[in-house]
């Protein structure tokens, strides 16, 4: 019976690192991986996270199943930072996911279960939300999210909203959008949230990347300003960014409603769902982050960390602005965009010419790291554009 299996396309991603894995040159670029990186090229575990992993070690008696909802106390330690300390505890519950992976693809089925039948999505979008669209089996509706200036296309998102309504949920990066890291300003958000409210549709805020654009604080701005006006929402959580535990899959799903039984029967579904696709999530990363919130010079300490992780990253940002044009290639933009991502307006022969002649790895959207670029190598990277941007 295997084989009647149709053959599947190739990550292109994991082609791109074995790519650059095989590449002699000692002075290659890789910008396609999406993790941070110092200024030495190295993706450190954060010097908190070791404290918590040491004393993890230390005190953990056990290795026994926690069930499907995970480690609770790390699910609630999160709430205050994402969704305010005064927010009210009775609408929001909350259970471990691996990974943002595996909370977005919670909330896309607890919505389908929920009766929504479509989800809108600004595009381009992380590749995998499509991907999960389609396994849920409901139906995609894009939008334009990025206009031809370089900003949110507020105006794309409204056009679609005015034929959206019940069944419809709208998919809404928190902040530092995947691919492209343009963002919803804050006055936008505050356009956006009684416009969602105005629709009855459902909004699933995808929050990956939260302290690495402007702040813990100002990251949360747009999920905030939307819960303040609608009456329910999914949110999807990934740690796995802003304490360097990719390998450790580290996410939560919250359910945001304002009737305590529907909050308790979102979560029942969820659990239910997570049963049947996980069992379990994995303990440990979360554990170390519970840890790390639970401590107040932990915390302290966590939080100057992601300071210089998003500090080193607006400084690559603020001198690839520097040089405005390359060639074709507008870099301006790239300063008011926002976490580890931006994305270049080259074609399919640019990008291969970078790879080819200068060593230099990105995907073949255009995607760029922003913490692949050095002190070290971004003179030579602007130098390479510009030999492939006329």
């Amino acid at each position: 019976m295997l084989e009647a299996l149709a053959p599947q396309p190739a990550d292109a991603l994991l082609g791109l690192i074995k790519l650059y894995n095989a590449d002699p040159r000692a002075d290659k670029i890789d910008l396609g991986v999406g993790v941070y990186r110092t200024a030495t090229g190295a993706t450190p575990v954060f010097k908190a996270i070791k404290a918590a992993e040491a004393r993890l070690l230390e005190t953990q008696d056990s290795k026994s199943y926690l069930g499907p909802e995970g480690d609770m106390g790390f699910v609630h330690a999160l709430i205050p930072y994402i969704f305010g300390a005064g927010f009210d505890r009775s609408r929001v519950e909350g259970m471990q996911a691996p990974g943002g992976t595996g909370a977005v693809r919670l909330a896309i089925e607890v919505a389908r279960r929920a009766g929504v039948r479509r989800i809108i999505m600004g595009t381009p979008s992380w590749p995998n939300h499509a991907q999960i669209v389609a396994a849920a089996g409901l139906e995609l509706v894009t939008f334009r999210h990025v206009t031809p200036e370089g900003t949110a296309d507020l105006e794309a998102l409204k056009a679609v909203l005015a034929d959206a309504g019940p069944g419809d949920a709208v998919l809404l990066h928190g902040c530092c959008h995947n691919p492209s890291g343009v963002d919803y300003t804050h006055a936008q958000w505050d356009e956006i949230a009684p416009l969602l409210a105005s629709r009855a549709v459902l909004p699933l805020l995808d929050l990956a990347y939260q302290g690495l654009g402007a702040g813990m604080e100002e990251d949360a701005y747009g999920l905030r300003a939307v819960l303040a006006k609608v009456p329910e929402a999914l949110v999807a959580y990934s740690c796995d960014k802003n304490f360097g535990l990719y390998r450790d899959r580290v996410g939560a799903f919250y359910a945001v409603t304002g009737d305590a039984d529907a909050l308790t029967r979102a979560m029942a579904n969820g659990a239910t769902i997570a049963r049947a696709s996980w069992s379990m999530p994995p303990d440990h990363g979360a554990a170390a982050v519970r840890l790390v919130l639970d401590d107040a010079e932990l915390t302290k300490v966590w939080l100057a960390e992601l300071d210089d992780m998003r500090g080193r990253m607006r400084q690559v940002r603020d001198r690839l602005a520097a040089a405005q044009q390359v060639g074709t290639i507008p870099m301006a933009p790239l300063g008011i965009q926002n976490g580890l991502f931006s994305m270049l307006p080259l074609n399919g022969e640019q990008i291969l010419a970078l790879r080819e002649k200068h060593g230099i790895y990105m995907a073949g959207t255009g995607r760029i790291n922003i913490a692949g670029l050095t002190s070290g190598n971004i003179e030579q990277f602007i130098e390479s554009l510009r030999a492939v941007a006329v």
